[in-house]
């Protein structure tokens, strides 16, 4: 698969929606991650990331404008022992509730579905990486509708058991804008990783379309001790 350069990707497509990146750095020494939500309409955009200890949670901007909170409003990044599960959707809590009886990633996903929002059927995207060792590994998911009148979900899971150094996987919701909006398809688009995760997080801000961004949470952890790096960018701050 060939490896592109995330703000090629993001540069010429204007709004993928909500989006989740895994990988390693160049050197092989960091696991590298990102989550990114962005909106078209006031209710959307309406919202700003907010650290809870080593989880994110997101949070209304201005609650008084909150029409309906119920696909808006979640706890996007979960931690489970080695793991940290990143999704776009309340599926973080099924799976960290799935993890917690001991059952799979893949099982958790099993029991839901793509976005109750037609015509669109937002896909569920999630992900989760597991540091062990030295070492990790990671696993992307997407939940989508098969067809354009939601008949039924789609369900597919690819598994990065032997990451490569300075690659990372890209899935995300949308393949571009449009009405209604366009279903990502295949798999997970493979970038490059940069080794500073701060430069990663400006780089990933600076190309998401300003018209529609809103949030951007960015996480490095070091293999060896285990020691993480976060970094948050939010357009509206509190």
């Amino acid at each position: 698969m060939k490896t592109q350069k995330i703000e090629t990707i993001l540069k010429e497509n204007g709004y993928v929606g909500r989006g989740v990146l895994m990988g390693v750095s160049p050197s092989g020494k960091k696991a590298a991650m990102a989550y990114f939500i962005m909106g078209r309409s006031e209710n959307s955009q309406n919202r700003v990331f907010i650290e809870k200890g080593e989880e994110l949670v997101i949070h209304p901007f201005d609650e008084s404008k909150v029409e309906d909170p119920s696909l808006i409003i979640y706890a996007p990044v979960r931690v489970f022992g080695e793991s940290t599960i990143v999704t776009n959707g309340d599926q973080t809590d099924t799976v960290y509730e799935f993890l917690a009886a001991g059952k799979p990633f893949e099982a958790a996903l099993r029991t839901r579905r793509f976005e109750p929002d037609a015509p669109n059927f937002t896909p569920r995207i999630s992900g989760m990486m597991t540091v062990a060792d030295g070492s990790c590994a990671y696993k992307l998911s997407i939940l989508k509708s098969v067809d354009a009148a939601g008949s039924a979900c789609l369900r597919q899971t690819f598994e990065y058991a032997e990451p490569l150094p300075g690659i990372g996987h890209f899935i995300h919701t949308y393949k571009t804008d449009g009405n209604p909006l366009p279903t990502f398809a295949g798999e997970p688009e493979q970038v490059e990783i940069p080794e500073d995760g701060s430069a990663f997080g400006t780089l990933l801000w600076e190309n998401l379309d300003a018209r529609y961004r809103i949030a951007l949470f960015v996480r490095y952890i070091d293999l060896e001790s285990g020691a993480a790096e976060t970094h948050v960018f939010n357009k509206h701050q509190r």
